[in-house]
């Protein structure tokens, strides 16, 4: 791990542990080596960062491309493996970007919601990883991150400090995606990344998110 990447992550993990108590879960499904690709959640601005918490590897982020907009600002976020994507349209040198990165055995973070939560709640997936986990033939880990919503909301300009738990879940493997036909796919990383908060939120005495079209969560009280 080259040092400016790891003096960022060290003095992240003691700043963000003091202000917001992280608990990481779920760091044996992150393969040492080889090419992964992390899908999480997506509930504040903190969760780039929340995401490469407590890892033994770099990642790599895809960031919406207005990031890279102030020069300063998208100076420091490309040293630290962060590299722009245009939202609302296929971003052929972005996807061109991340199978390269893929090939190179990289592990990269996707928020495959494309914006962040307005109510905590898991929006609806879009179907744009499904071709880059296929062609990069790279497993493909559920994560989820929660408590950020609380500690910074949309509606809310500077964050507060509040518990953050970050799960790693188990990955779905190149030969199960080659079983699943688009949709199912999809259909299956939503319902485990929904899981996955239910049971963090359920095992740490949380309200429980309801999602209209689930079954397990609506049968949930909130």
């Amino acid at each position: 791990m080259r040092m400016w990447y790891r003096f960022w992550q060290r003095a992240s993990q003691v700043v963000f542990s003091a202000f917001f108590n992280i608990r990481v879960l779920g760091r044996e499904h992150i393969s040492a080596t080889g090419p992964v690709l992390l899908l999480s959640n997506h509930q504040s601005y903190l969760d780039p960062v929340l995401c490469g918490l407590g890892l033994s590897r770099e990642l790599d982020y895809v960031a919406r491309d207005s990031l890279f907009r102030n020069r300063f600002f998208g100076r420091y976020i490309r040293s630290l493996n962060a590299f722009p994507i245009q939202r609302g349209q296929a971003d052929i040198a972005a996807i061109k970007t991340v199978l390269k990165r893929l090939k190179q055995g990289r592990a990269i973070v996707l928020f495959p919601e494309a914006t962040r939560t307005r109510d905590g709640r898991i929006r609806p997936i879009k179907s744009g990883f499904e071709l880059i986990a296929r062609r990069g033939k790279a497993p493909v880990i559920p994560v989820v991150v929660d408590g950020a919503f609380e500690a910074w909301p949309r509606q809310r300009v500077w964050p507060c400090p509040a518990r953050i738990y970050v799960m790693f879940g188990q990955p779905i493997t190149p030969d199960e995606m080659r079983q699943m036909g688009r949709a199912e796919l999809v259909e299956t990383l939503n319902s485990r990344l929904r899981t996955m908060q239910h049971r963090l939120r359920e095992r740490y005495r949380r309200r429980c998110y309801v999602y209209p079209d689930d079954q397990q969560a609506s049968s949930t009280k909130e």
